[in-house]
């Protein structure tokens, strides 16, 4: 395992499985993300159990394969995730069989109205880079060390911006509490990247071996949007 600045030169099948695990975290997430449950008598979308994994597998991607890998994987997520959302909204258009009733509750569950939808695409890719420039970052300043401090400290950055986006685009000028939901989901994401940080340094250990691999973000443009510069 090398200390360099230089990318890997080839797409690996280690990198191809955890791109596909964060792609999945976040489809998955969107998707149950509409029942809402109690925990410690806090209200929750049922997506807390699985969308916090996507930010770990964002710092998983940053720590060892780069920004500009990581950025990758962002947007490819955000595709993935509009071509879902595409495909439930088609099928939710298309003419029921005869003998099939619960349009009703498809509609229900995998419905989606357009002021949520844009509350969570922008969180997401916000908070996501975010969370990725901000890792990347701090670990050249670090120079590699302490690692818990930057997946933590990236986390509070990331998970606050993407809270804050949600919630207020999601439910500003209605009757709910928007400072406390902010701050609730916020706890919730960031105590669970915590608690998980000691798995954290397993994996990203186990991957900088397996990959030789452990990439400084030292000369990376950290615009987010790779199209407008040579990705």
């Amino acid at each position: 395992m090398t200390e360099t600045p230089a990318y890997p030169s080839r797409v690996t099948p280690t990198f191809v499985v955890v791109a596909a695990l964060f792609v999945t975290c976040l489809i998955t997430a969107n998707i149950i993300a509409v029942k809402l449950v109690s925990i410690f008598g806090h209200v929750l979308p049922a997506a807390i159990i699985i969308f916090p994994l996507s930010y770990i597998i964002g710092d998983i991607l940053t720590e060892v394969y780069g920004y500009r890998y990581a950025r990758a994987v962002i947007w490819l997520g955000f595709l993935c995730n509009l071509v879902a959302v595409a495909a439930i909204w088609g099928g939710g258009r298309l003419a029921s069989a005869s003998f099939w009733g619960d349009q009703e509750a498809y509609d229900t569950i995998l419905g989606y109205t357009p002021r949520l939808l844009g509350a969570s695409f922008a969180a997401y890719l916000v908070g996501e880079l975010a969370n990725s420039a901000i890792l990347a970052r701090m670990k050249v300043l670090t120079r590699g060390h302490w690692l818990w401090s930057r997946t933590i400290g990236s986390t509070l950055v990331g998970q606050g911006i993407d809270s804050l986006i949600f919630i207020t685009l999601a439910f500003g000028g209605t009757d709910s509490p928007l400072v406390r939901l902010i701050l609730t989901q916020w706890t919730a994401k960031v105590v669970y990247e915590t608690a998980v940080t000691p798995l954290t340094y397993l994996v990203i250990g186990w991957i900088k071996r397996r990959e030789g691999v452990d990439h400084y973000d030292y000369d990376t443009s950290f615009n987010p949007i790779p199209l407008l510069r040579r990705w």
